[in-house]
């Protein structure tokens, strides 16, 4: 699912940078930066595994 994600994120200048899966849940888990929540949600949806929810985090250090 990562590397279906990965092949096509430069359509909606996204980037993912890691997944982590939890077995015992069944659920992913990806950290990415994109121009918004909803080029998260069309790259997932497009790669055949549509996100059922997608956090923004502001991101200051």
């Amino acid at each position: 699912a990562h590397a279906a994600d990965q092949a096509i994120e430069k359509d909606e200048n996204v980037h993912f940078e890691k997944a982590w899966a939890d077995p015992e849940s069944g659920t992913v888990y990806c950290l990415s930066e994109a121009p918004s929540a909803d080029a998260v949600r069309r790259i997932h949806e497009r790669a055949g595994h549509p996100a059922e929810e997608v956090h923004e985090v502001p991101f200051s250090v």
